[in-house]
């Protein structure tokens, strides 16, 4: 399997349009090739692509940054001595000035497939820019780790935020390359824009269902160190607008969720009871664990581990955002006065006046279900089935693969 960026480094033909022009670089640690040289490095060794800036998204170019809404500067590239941009800094759009130092922004960020990783914004905020001002947008295209199954409710007008670029369900099943061209027609956006697609990518089959077997996994971010948890993360990312904690300050965060105050076996037991063909596709484990910061930091927490690995993995099965759901409302069950919810105090990347875990479902439809005593799972499936099936149709003219 090839991805993107090897191939327009493999091959002149695909870099002729950029011969003279200045080229830039969206990129951040998982930005490797096969054999782990940054694609900055690999880029500035071929004759013809003259690198005049860089970019970096949320956490930073580096991925030094290590928890959310966490600002990095801009810098000078010590080795390459271009400027570095920050788009997750004073600015999340691109400026005029950062605009003027390229005519083709190179985007080569590994994604997870889910709507509220901050990349898939930037890419939206970066191809609005570059059709404002006559850029032009190349992804350099990488494997979607969550494969092709869609889940979750679509964002409802007037949700949009950094973390809802658009109405999407959370699961969306696409590559970069391949949501930049539904961002290219959605918002009906004049700009030149190119997908230099992989070859080799199969998402339907296994070992990996999205993620090539022979590839090391880089984290694309701090907090997304292995396959599970991007396959878990378009539902154990609600965890951030809940008090309960997401497993930061542990060495699997994101793929478990608990308190000190809760009872995971019985939470197990309850999520069992509850709805059973939500839990296809993977294995719940109850756990301890205590984090060394972030919520609750050095208290030990009840926790229920989510596994979507292994022989119990089903791709097509499994359905995070509803496990994690279906978590939520077996607290509900289990302690019906618990403080499950952070508050509007808390501005979830930067976004005021709303809970956090509506701004990440993008409507307060799924919070309002997990606190109505009365629901019941069917009740969930029927306002989002409808979404997940109309995405299914909408999202064919984009496939590449």
């Amino acid at each position: 399997m090839i991805f993107g960026v090897e191939r327009l480094l493999s091959e002149p033909e695909l870099r002729r349009p950029l011969e003279g022009k200045r080229v830039a670089l969206l990129a951040h640690p998982a930005s490797v090739t096969r054999d782990l040289t940054h694609s900055l490095d690999a880029l500035s060794k071929i004759d013809g692509i003259q690198l005049s800036a860089a970019f970096g998204p949320q956490h930073g170019l580096r991925g030094d940054k290590q928890d959310n809404m966490i600002e990095s500067p801009d810098f000078t590239d010590p080795v390459h001595q271009i400027p570095v941009f920050s788009l997750y800094g004073e600015v999340r759009r691109p400026t005029d000035q950062m605009m003027s130092t390229f005519d083709v922004v190179l985007v080569d960020l590994q994604d997870l497939g889910c709507r509220i990783y901050t990349f898939i914004t930037t890419l939206l905020y970066v191809l609005e820019a570059a059709a404002e001002h006559g850029k032009s947008v190349w992804v350099l295209d990488r494997p979607n780790p969550a494969g092709r199954p869609v889940e979750g409710l679509t964002l409802r007008d007037g949700w949009e935020s950094f973390v809802g670029a658009g109405p999407i369900p959370m699961r969306h099943g696409l590559t970069l390359g391949e949501l930049g061209k539904w961002f290219v027609d959605h918002f009906k956006l004049d700009v030149d824009y190119r997908v230099i697609a992989m070859e080799g990518y199969r998402p339907e089959e296994g070992p990996g269902f999205g993620w090539p077997g022979d590839r090391l996994w880089i984290n694309p971010s701090p907090n997304a160190p292995n396959l599970n948890m991007a396959r878990c993360y378009a539902g154990t990312v609600m965890l951030e607008g809940a008090t309960l904690s997401e497993g930061r300050g542990t060495t699997r965060p994101l793929e478990l969720f608990g308190a000190p105050d809760i009872e995971a076996r019985s939470i197990i037991r309850i999520m069992q009871d509850t709805a059973p063909q939500w839990l296809d596709g993977c294995v719940l484990r109850d756990i301890w664990f205590e984090p060394t910061f972030h919520k609750h930091v050095g208290q030990l927490c009840s926790g229920v581990h989510i596994h979507a690995e292994g022989d119990a993995y089903n791709p097509q099965a499994f359905k995070p955002w509803r496990v994690q759901g279906l978590g939520f409302k077996a607290i509900r069950k289990l302690f019906p006065e618990y403080s499950l919810w952070r508050g509007e105090e808390f501005a979830y990347e930067y976004t005021k006046g709303m809970l956090a875990i509506d701004v990440i479902n993008g409507s307060p439809l799924l919070r309002e279900w997990v606190d109505d005593e009365g629901s019941e799972p069917g009740d969930l499936d029927a306002i989002t089935m409808p979404d997940e099936a109309a995405w299914l149709e909408e999202r064919k003219p984009y496939l590449i693969y």
